[in-house]
Formats: structure tokens, sequence, C-alpha cells
């Protein structure tokens, strides 16, 4: 079965190495949820583990050579090494030793799958789109990187004839995916350890557009996105006017925004979240869901009532009158679109509080971060999260710092790299009305809790 094609219209029996990640979790759930025997192994208990039980899905804690039982197959993620015990038990069963890519694609083969890629934005934009074709009684199934906020969960195996993918581009592997429709959000220079360089992530994206059964659908609001769309054929959206559905902002404030996007038709929108970043996300869902046969109504009830992703612009609650806010972003456009987004509330400031991920990520994009933080009031930068990388001698939190402070040297900037430091700094800065806004693909989102309760506990 290494080499080939995995059939999983008939059932088989698999077991999943790394199951707590959102990624394997929700194949596994989908898996499960298609009538699969699953079992699956991780390093702790989560709370994705508990949903995971619920399926039926046996789950040990701990990785061990009898975990790996009699299956058809054993799958893994990227980030489970070959030296792993419980590889190497498959490998000397002779079970096939299959990547979360081969697996993905095998589920693509079964449904007309919506592939939804792109450097940032594909969450949102997949969450948005699976709702949209809820909303039209469509049934449809998603694999998502994280948890749609109105149904709970990243992953659904349902009954219509739609699967929508977030398609990761991180290691090649959205290559592999058989799809009716191809959506690219935006591209920026990313993963640029794997790839070797920006050029080959772009071929890779060309490619992407290239070699697919149907449309493609592209946002044009950055440069290279642009440059893409005069290499491969596709459907353009966003705010430039040269695309083929023209985005309109009529209303933008703390609550949301309302806009049109005009094509083959005029969609008039509107989505309870902030930010310009969503709005292109939402559009590009909006047409996805028209190119799919939806009503322009549906897409705007469906839209209308978005509750968001978590960690996309997550409330975290308020104390002593400080409201945090958390969010997943970790590359430089991001960070500047949810400071962006922030602008549009009314606090008296804005502390951004920002955690760079991953050394390999630090090094080859650190210093692009020189502008992200411009519209924020008090700037605090951390060390980086390690995310299973080792460190690397000269890289840490400072090259985000440093790329800052010389572009804007008058700007209230703070580096913080312990964590006692940073909380106890913003436990005695922090004031009523200010926003505490923290971002990073890491455990800084763990920060707004232990804020709070510092705060509870010093100022009574």
């Amino acid at each position: 079965m290494q080499n080939e094609e995995l059939d999983l219209s008939v059932k088989n029996s698999v077991h999943v190495i790394g199951i707590g990640g959102a990624g394997m979790g929700a194949i596994a759930e989908v898996l499960a949820t298609m009538g699969h025997k699953v079992t699956g192994s991780d390093i702790k208990e989560s709370h994705g583990l508990d949903r995971l039980r619920a399926f039926g899905i046996e789950v040990s804690i701990g990785h061990d050579s009898k975990n790996v039982k009699s299956v058809d197959f054993v799958a893994r993620s990227t980030a489970i090494s070959d030296s792993n015990i419980e590889c190497l038990e498959a490998i000397g069963k002779g079970i096939p030793l299959l990547s979360r890519e081969k697996v993905l694609r095998s589920i693509s083969k079964l449904k007309d799958t919506i592939a939804v890629s792109g450097t940032h934005g594909k969450t949102t934009t997949s969450s948005m789109l699976s709702l949209v074709l809820r909303e039209a009684g469509l049934k449809p199934s998603f694999i998502i990187g994280g948890e749609v906020n109105e149904i709970g969960t990243g992953a659904v195996w349902d009954e219509g004839e739609i699967l929508v993918i977030e398609a990761d581009e991180s290691d090649a592997s959205f290559l592999g995916l058989k799809r009716k429709l191809s959506i690219i959000t935006n591209l920026e220079e990313d993963h640029l350890e794997y790839f070797g360089g920006f050029e080959a992530l772009y071929e890779a994206f060309v490619k992407f557009g290239t070699e697919t059964d149907g449309i493609v659908l592209l946002g044009i609001d950055d440069d290279n996105s642009l440059r893409l769309s005069k290499d491969i054929k596709s459907t353009t959206v966003g705010f430039n006017p040269l695309s083929d559905w023209r985005i309109e902002l009529t209303k933008e404030t703390w609550k949301g925004s309302e806009f049109r996007v005009a094509g083959k038709e005029t969609l008039k929108l509107s989505i309870p979240t902030p930010g310009v970043h969503n709005v292109k996300n939402a559009s590009i869902a909006a047409v996805g869901g028209f190119l799919s046969g939806v009503e322009p109504k549906t897409i705007a009830n469906a839209l209308n009532a978005f509750g968001g992703v978590a960690r996309r612009f997550e409330h975290r609650g308020t104390e002593k009158g400080i409201v945090f806010v958390d969010d997943y972003a970790h590359l430089p456009s991001e960070v500047e679109s949810t400071i962006e987004a922030a602008r549009t509330g009314d606090w008296k400031r804005i502390f951004a509080v920002f955690q760079p991920h991953r050394y390999s990520r630090t090094e080859s994009i650190g210093a692009t971060f020189s502008d992200s933080f411009a519209k924020a009031d008090r700037v605090l930068i951390t060390d980086v999260f390690a995310g299973g990388e080792n460190p690397r001698p000269g890289v840490s939190g400072l090259m985000v710092f440093d790329s800052v402070k010389e572009k804007h040297p008058d700007m209230d900037l703070h580096y913080l790299p312990n964590r006692e430091e940073l909380v106890n700094f913003l436990v005695t800065e922090l004031s009523e009305g200010d926003l505490c806004l923290t971002m990073g693909a890491g455990d800084i989102t763990s920060l707004p809790e232990e804020i709070k309760y510092s705060l509870e506990e010093f100022r009574v």
C-alpha cells in the first residue's frame, strides 16, 4: 500500500500516531464516522482526546510498540519521525506507514472536494464556506485546522457530496489532493525552511493552481497572488480593480463589517467579526459558495451568523475594565491586520503582545515584521516558541524586536523573553479601558488567563 492508492470506500482498521494534534485528530474523527476502526496514541491527555473517545476511538497515552496492533495501515503527521517506536513497530510488522497527506488524498477522492489553501486565512475561509454550504442544506463534510464555533469541531463527515478541506502548503502536501474547486486566499513568504526559498514555494502554488480538475478561486490583494493570477487560469476576488469579483467595504466597526462583492451577481454581505482580512476571507467563501450553487440570500444569512474560529480574534474576557483578545496571527501581514482590526474599537490603548513562532520561521522572516506593529500603542515581544524545533545560535525574539526598533525607534517597544517578567509588566501597566491583544501560534494563548488571575490576586 505504500505505493498504491488507499481505498477508503471499504472498511479499514487504522492506528493514528499523534492523534491529539488538530490535523490528525480531525482525520481520525472523520475515519471513525465513516465506519473505519480507529485507534491512536499521543504523548499527553487533552480535551480533544475526550471527544475522539466519544466517537469510539481507543486512545493510548504515551508511544509504545504495543499500541500498534494488527491494523490495515498506520497514519502519522510530518511531526512524527521515522525513529518513533510505533513507526518502527509498523515497519517491522510490514504494516503500511502512511503520511497525513496520503490519507487526506484518499478521503478527497470520495467526494467533490473544495481545497482551501493560502499562506493565511485558510481556517477562517474554510469555516465560513462550510457554514454557507450547511445553511444551503447541502450537508457538507469538512476537515479544518481549527474548531468552527457554531459546530464545536473542525471535522464532520456528512451525507452531502461536497467536502471542504483546509489544504496545508507547509510541506507541499496540498498538491496531492483531488479537487473540484481550488481556493488560494493569498501568498506570503512562509515555510521557506522546507521549500528552500520563496520561488520554490511560489512554484508549488502554480502547480496547485494548474493541476486541478476544476475552477481556481484566487484572492489577489497581495503582490504575490497578483503575480500568480498571470501564471494560472483563475477566477479572482479582491479589492483590486482587476478582480473578477470586486470587494467594496461599506461599513467597518469593532463589531463587524458590511460589504459588497460584485461579479456575475452582487452579493450584499455582513460579518460579525472585525477586520478587513476577515472581509477578504468572507468574500472568497461567498464566491466559493455561489460557484457551488448556493443562493445569494443563503450566503448572506450564513456569513451574518458566523461566530468565528477558536484563536481568531477570540474574546477572552474582561478583568478590571481591561479587555483581552487572543489571535493566532504569526506572520507579518496577519499581525498587521489583527492590530488594524483592533483599531476599530474604542480603546484607551492597545497593548500588542507577540510571540514569534519557531526558530526556522523567525530566522527566515523575523526581519520582515518591522512595520507590523505600527498601529499599536505599546508593543511587547517575547522569545520564540519552539514548536518542536531545537534552538538555533543567534535566533531569538530579538530578531523581531531589533527589526521593529530600527524602523520605529520612537515606538513604545519592549523585549520580555521571561514569562514571569512579561506577566508582571502587563499586570502593572494595563489599566481600565485598555485592550491586551495576544498574538502568536504558541503558548502565548494562555497569557490572558495568567494576567487575569494575577489581576484578581493583586488588585483586590
